[in-house]
């Protein structure tokens, strides 16, 4: 191949390359994480990409082991760790796992996630507050 071939393909293997400012956080969801705690054998996690310059969050969030079929998922913030707050992104189609999706977040929503003060929550009729919570890291 000759240099104009070679970087040509270069080129064209970077456009379809991560951007450079996607971020991978994570979530790891169960019962004692929840305010008040719930008592259950579920668990979860979320694995979430997050690309800055576009806003973009994109989630796959896997979950089992729930007193009943999910109700509804969210994300809820800002809070940290030991608190509740309202929700600030839905998470639609959850009540059967694994669940993906993407949202594009406003500049608040933004700076609480990269701040680590947004959190994944798995709600049942059983506990319509929450049966499984995990806080959303780096």
């Amino acid at each position: 191949m000759n240099k104009t071939v070679i970087a040509m393909v270069a080129l064209g293997a970077a456009a379809f390359a991560a951007p450079a400012d996607a971020e991978k956080l994570k979530a790891t969801l169960d019962g004692k994480s929840e305010v008040p705690a719930t008592t259950t054998s579920g668990s979860g996690t979320a694995d979430l990409d997050y690309d800055a310059a576009s806003k973009k969050l994109s989630w796959k969030v896997t979950y089992s082991g729930l007193s009943g079929p999910a109700t509804a998922a969210h994300f809820h913030g800002p809070a940290e760790s030991g608190k509740n707050a309202g929700v600030a992104v839905a998470i639609p189609n959850a009540t059967s796992s694994p669940v993906e999706g993407s949202a594009t977040l406003t500049d608040a929503q933004a700076a609480d996630l990269l701040a680590g003060k947004l959190y994944v929550n798995i709600h049942t009729a059983a506990n319509p507050g929450g049966e499984i919570r995990g806080q959303v890291t780096k």
